[in-house]
């Protein structure tokens, strides 16, 4: 019987394969989900190309030398830092600080306090939000008609930010300091699009809005976007470190879920609440069943289930207690054919999986069903 104290042995993720979309800190967020129990699926949606020696940053820097801006927006630690080494490459960083030390300079969060101080500079202010979305606030209520407003891009124009500036009568320069672009190997995104389609993925991770841009734009270059959308609105948790990575999805039509702080730690603490809320778990044969991702969990013991299998215990579960036809359940198979033979093979493997062959009655004749709990089959007589 089912014993409620029995302590689990396995993390909270385990069973659930999540992707990870990220290129940067991408190593760090895989080890979080990994400590955790979860697979890993992972597909750098983009690149990073350093824009060192890029004409547009360069512009941009002599700019703000020979005409000091009221206000410099930090927005990412690694950009602030790409910037100032860019500029003392030029032989212009001296000048550069120099400047930075006259005007008003807002960093976006700690990294990006942090990268400022080891520049030898001062923020005048920092949200403890971690949001641009408080930056833009403070500007605007401050007044920024006639101001000149330096904005550090994160790759591509800031949604909704940089259009507020200038509605305000801001005089808006952008710093271009890093690009992204398509991945060089397209075939680990093909990859995970093609897992997230076919359900392969309980979660898709996204830790910066062009990384959702590129995998929803590779999707519909491959002719997959309703496919991608469908998944990501029923079955695949879009899952995002922060509001303005959410924008891409959202446009979609896509909701997202994102954690309170905008960190890759709290991300995964919201994944380890969300994924195993959403999992089935039900009463059966005296057993506490969780149906997870690629695994299930008997008496909290993880045992890890073929695709197959995992099809088979899902059709069964959307009307657990109700026989299922073999006919029904090879049309849940993918790629079974015709032959309800791979039927009786797969649930076979799948009884072996669980490790108790009792979960699953054959109804002769008929079908198969799970062994509902006599208590419980009052609650899904009508599902």
């Amino acid at each position: 019987m089912y014993d409620e104290q029995q302590q689990p042995e396995h993390g909270p993720l385990a069973g659930f394969t999540v992707g990870v979309t990220a290129a940067r800190r991408a190593d760090e967020l895989g080890a979080l989900l990994q400590r955790r129990g979860a697979v890993v699926l992972h597909a750098p949606a983009l690149r990073i190309v350093p824009l060192a020696d890029d004409s547009e940053l360069l512009a941009a820097t002599k700019e703000i030398i020979q005409r000091t801006p009221d206000v410099v927006v930090a927005t990412t630690a690694i950009g602030f830092r790409g910037w100032i080494e860019a500029a003392d490459g030029w032989g212009l960083g001296e000048d550069l600080l120099a400047r930075l030390r006259q005007v008003e300079l807002l960093a976006r969060g700690p990294k990006v306090k942090g990268a400022v101080r080891a520049a030898g500079l001062t923020e005048e202010w920092s949200p403890s939000s971690e949001s641009m979305a408080e930056v833009l606030d403070r500007l605007l209520e401050e007044g920024v008609e006639g101001r000149r407003v330096a904005v550090q891009l994160h790759g591509e124009p800031l949604p909704g930010f940089v259009e507020a500036l200038r509605a305000g009568g801001a005089e808006v320069l952008g710093v271009p300091v890093y690009r992204w672009l398509p991945p060089e190997d397209l075939g680990p995104v093909d990859r995970l699009l093609d897992a997230t389609v076919a359900r392969g993925v309980d979660a898709l991770t996204f830790t910066s809005a062009p990384a959702a841009v590129s995998l929803l734009d590779r999707a519909e270059e491959r002719g997959l976007l309703p496919e991608l959308l469908a998944a990501l609105s029923h079955d695949v948790l879009p899952a995002c470190v922060g509001p303005v990575t959410a924008v891409p999805l959202q446009a979609h039509g896509v909701d997202t879920v994102q954690p309170e702080r905008f960190r890759l730690g709290p991300l995964v603490q919201l994944l380890c609440q969300e994924l195993p809320g959403r999992a089935r778990s039900l009463p059966i044969a005296g057993h506490r069943v969780e149906i997870r991702g690629h695994a299930v969990l008997v008496d909290n013991v993880l045992r890890p289930v073929p695709p197959a299998g995992m099809s088979l215990l899902r059709a069964l579960s959307r009307r657990p207690g109700w026989v299922v036809a073999r006919a029904d359940l090879l049309r849940a198979l993918p790629g079974a054919g015709r032959d309800e033979h791979a039927v009786e093979t797969a649930m076979a493997r799948l009884r072996t999986a669980l490790g108790a062959p009792k979960l699953i009655q054959t109804v002769v004749k008929r079908g198969y069903r799970l062994a509902l709990d006599p208590a419980a089959d009052a609650k899904y007589a009508d599902v």
